[in-house]
């Protein structure tokens, strides 16, 4: 009998040495990805003459190398912009209003919609990257409630997510203040990630 519990208890041992050695499930890896289509929703705050205002919206992003393209939509999804990014030019079109151009898609969104949309740090924020003054990119931990401050915005990764081995934000606040559309703040929330191998 004696001899059984000793058996027993050093096979518990065993077992637990080996199982502190599996990998992590939640373990994952990210790489930038300079193909990828993302769809998912996004709610913005901000202030138009004077008075406050809120939208609610859902969103594609197709992104091939250095070109962007975003379609926005209403909850219903109706298209309400679509907005195409190229080195040095940005266009932005709305329903019945025709296709505006300027350097700069910020410029054009808070002259067309009210707001700026941060679509050159998208680029890199809706991946979990942060751009450095060097060139390179900083990869930001996956934890909750990390946070960053890049292009004028303060940012928060409030959750994450994984498919498969892949680890990519689920849902990103962004808050700044404007001289002309004061305090704004853009909460996006990522329901499709799909890299383009």
């Amino acid at each position: 009998m004696r001899q059984l519990i000793l058996a027993l208890s050093l096979l518990t041992l065993l077992i637990l040495g080996g199982c502190s050695s599996l990998p992590p499930v939640a373990g994952g890896m990210r790489v930038y990805q300079s193909d990828i289509t993302l769809s998912g929703r996004l709610s913005v705050r901000y202030t138009q003459e004077g008075k406050p205002q809120s939208l609610q919206g859902k969103f594609s992003w197709q992104q091939h190398g250095q070109g962007i393209n975003i379609v926005l939509y209403s909850p219903l999804g109706q298209t309400v912009a679509k907005m195409t990014l190229m080195p040095g030019m940005a266009t932005l079109e709305l329903p019945d209003k025709g296709i505006r151009q300027a350097s700069d898609v910020a410029e054009l969104t808070q002259d067309l919609l009210g707001w700026p949309l941060p679509a050159q740090g998208l680029r890199y924020w809706l991946q979990g990257f942060l751009p450095l003054a060097s060139g390179q990119l900083q990869t930001m931990a996956a934890e909750d409630a990390a946070t960053f401050s890049s292009e004028g915005w303060n940012g928060r990764y409030v959750s994450w997510q994984q498919s498969g081995t892949l680890v990519y934000p689920k849902r990103i606040d962004l808050e700044r203040a404007t001289a002309s559309g004061g305090d704004i703040a853009l909460r996006i929330v990522i329901d499709d990630y799909l890299p383009q191998h």
